[in-house]
């Protein structure tokens, strides 16, 4: 999918969090590198520390990763590729541990809510960390058979923990959709099926600015996946990323960019790159 000179990749979290799954499920060959926070992520690829980054931006569940909404509109790094990890909870304790000996409950601020049912059930004590991995860790150090995590399989095997349940999602297919970044943009080849191409634009201030912007797309054929606005100053949703199916070298894209123009200022291209399968399973 992408050039084998890459060397390392970077994610929010500590080992065996989620994004790190992502990472080496993705790319195998490469060196995984924890950033505390996404602003390390992302500058961890800026400043040249790391190759790519693994960066998750919605979840089935939760909804779009706020942090990562904002970051992403700066448009400093480019989208070479998309995955849609599995999210699969995982119920972490020491060994020997039952269900019923839990009285703490440590994970992330997203994570929690995504077992709400499992928790109530409990009727534990909920503590919320900056990822799930970080919170297997705390369990590990604190050496108290009372507290528990919610984190991936992977973060069992790091930290030696026991699955005590698995699965304790409170819905089946929760997804997160991770975008792989990169400082220099990597567009399929032209005649490449299914590409997505996402991509910044602010609206002009006249009426009805946003829906003239999009009719581009809608008469040349092609359909847009997503539409997030950014507030500006003045609280005016005046900025807008898209996800739009099509390459942008075609020529249905460029049509519908010239139309853009008319309604439309500071065009920025994040990337172009090839539509992850999970988008075409049977749902």
């Amino acid at each position: 999918m992408i050039s084998q000179k890459y060397k390392t990749i970077a994610f929010q979290g500590m080992h065996g969090a989620y994004s790190d799954m992502a990472c080496r499920t993705v790319f195998p060959d490469l060196t995984t590198i924890p950033c505390v926070t996404f602003y390390q992520a992302f500058n961890a690829v800026i400043e040249g520390r790391s190759d790519l980054a693994m960066i998750p931006v919605d979840n089935t569940i939760a909804g779009r990763v706020a942090d990562v909404h904002h970051l992403m509109s700066q448009g400093e790094l480019f989208i070479i590729g998309e995955y849609f990890q599995p999210v699969n909870h995982m119920f972490l304790g020491l060994h020997g541990v039952k269900s019923g000996d839990i009285k703490h409950v440590h994970s992330h601020v997203h994570a929690l809510p995504q077992c709400r049912k499992f928790l109530r059930k409990l009727g534990v004590e909920a503590h919320v960390h900056d990822d799930t991995a970080g919170a297997a860790q705390e369990v590990v150090e604190r050496g108290d058979p009372s507290h528990a995590a919610i984190a991936s399989t992977l973060a069992a095997e790091i930290y030696n923990l026991d699955i005590i349940e698995r699965d304790i999602e409170d819905q089946s297919r929760n997804t997160t959709r991770c975008l792989i970044l990169c400082k220099e943009p990597h567009f399929p080849d032209v005649n490449e099926p299914d590409v997505m191409t996402s991509l910044l634009f602010e609206v002009r201030n006249i009426p009805a600015a946003l829906y003239k912007a999009l009719g581009g797309f809608a008469t040349n054929g092609l359909s847009l996946t997503k539409l997030e606005s950014y507030v500006d100053a003045n609280f005016q949703a005046a900025r807008f990323l898209c996800d739009v199916e099509g390459h942008p070298e075609t020529d249905a894209f460029r049509n519908a960019i010239e139309e853009l123009g008319f309604y439309a200022k500071n065009i920025k291209m994040l990337g172009a790159y090839k539509a992850a399968p999970f988008r075409y399973q049977p749902k």
